[in-house]
């Protein structure tokens, strides 16, 4: 799981990245409502950690934006205003949840928990042409036929199938599935893109793994897409 924190205190948004990724969350900070905006639609977060005072567009515009760009995205507001009708405004503005500063990291924790459950609950299969992933199960078919997958190659088979019919970067493949920045000499990517091919698409037909030329992957039922290799 991946998830976006948006915080302008350096040290909260610090802290609250180290005890997230102690966790075993993937996690990135921001720090101004702009470069939040962009974030948090541009790319695969599974939750957002917002504060509602930044700078820059404020933390209410940026819900505001969330919710019309990505409206199933969880949003977890974590504000120093705690006023009643603050949290009105911001559960009615689209949070998921509030809460207050300060707060305990436990209580932040399980929250964000809470959250990623109820998502995963209501999105537990994910479908492309004869390809089915079980995120309950944790298992794979393709037409009906299992299919047995490491750690990684199950990441990045996830990660592929949130975003069918759309192109991801290596970039945006490695920081999400390996949480490391991106190296331009790694072939890491490739590698895993060549084992899943060999799993999930050789024997079968459509082939659904497609290369997008000066971009990286898709996958896709929708006919062939120029390959490079």
């Amino acid at each position: 799981m991946r998830v976006l924190v948006v915080e302008d205190e350096r040290k909260v948004a610090s802290f609250i990245k180290k005890g997230l990724q102690q966790e075993g969350y993937a996690t990135d900070v921001v720090h101004d409502g702009d470069e939040a905006v962009h974030t948090a639609i541009s790319f695969g977060y599974d939750l957002v950690v917002l504060d509602l005072m930044l700078p820059g567009r404020s933390g209410l515009d940026v819900l505001r934006e969330i919710r019309q760009q990505r409206p199933r995205l969880p949003v977890l507001v974590l504000t120093a205003k705690g006023a009643l009708e603050d949290r009105i405004t911001g559960l009615d503005a689209g949070a998921d949840d509030y809460l207050a500063k300060p707060f305990a990291f436990a209580e932040l924790s399980a929250r964000i928990r809470a959250l990623l459950r109820r998502g995963s609950q209501q999105n537990t299969r994910l479908r492309l042409a004869d390809l089915e992933m079980d995120t309950a199960a944790h298992q794979v078919r393709r037409a009906g036929h299992s299919i047995d997958l490491k750690q990684k190659e199950y990441a990045l088979l996830e990660f592929l199938l949130r975003h069918a019919n759309r192109p991801v970067t290596r970039t945006m493949i490695v920081e999400h599935v390996w949480d490391i920045h991106f190296d331009n000499v790694s072939n890491v990517v490739d590698v895993h893109i060549n084992s899943l091919r060999n799993k999930i698409d050789k024997g079968f037909a459509p082939l659904l793994i497609q290369t997008v030329r000066g971009v990286g992957y898709m996958l896709t039922d929708r006919g062939r897409v120029h390959r490079t290799e």
